[in-house]
């Protein structure tokens, strides 16, 4: 969605490739696996040696074809919510280096004061859930659950922030 680019032209350059069906296109849980039928059978035969299978698959399948169906276009609006964020990130001292921010994930060093674990903890006081995923970078994500309003509010408390 981010660059523009078809499915069908991603598929042309692996093997391989594996889609997640939740958080922006709002599948409950699973992924999608595809490949060659060799290769499928062979990821078939790794997940049964490893214990893996779903029984009642079907219900699931269900979730994952709405979600392909009906949710795809609408990840430019996690994409646009990730992109405000930063911003109202970027005004502030404390985000020192983030990576681009293409998709519905931002992931910035935190400074001046705060740790990943303060400034998630702060978040979190205030109802917004991140992740401290190093001594210094705190990951957020945006998805179907995310609503403009609710990215607004975040981007207020991010701009109230003060230690």
């Amino acid at each position: 969605m981010a660059t523009g680019q078809t499915p069908k032209a991603y598929g042309r350059l692996f093997d391989s490739i594996s889609v997640c069906l939740n958080k922006g296109l709002g599948c409950p849980m699973g992924s999608v696996l595809m490949g060659s039928a060799a290769y499928i059978q062979q990821a078939r035969r790794i997940r049964k040696k490893f214990g893996g299978g779903l029984r009642q698959a079907g219900y699931m399948a269900a979730c994952g074809i709405y979600a392909l169906e009906n949710n795809v276009d609408r990840l430019a609006d996690d994409h646009a919510n990730a992109k405000r964020i930063a911003r109202a990130l970027l005004k502030r001292d404390f985000t020192g280096h983030m990576l681009p921010v293409d998709t519905n994930i931002i992931i910035f060093d935190v400074q001046d004061g705060w740790t990943p674990l303060t400034f998630t903890e702060h978040l979190r006081q205030h109802g917004v859930l991140a992740s401290a995923i190093s001594p210094t970078q705190v990951r957020m994500v945006t998805h179907l659950d995310v609503t403009t309003e609710m990215t607004d509010r975040v981007c207020a408390i991010i701009a109230a922030m003060g230690l």
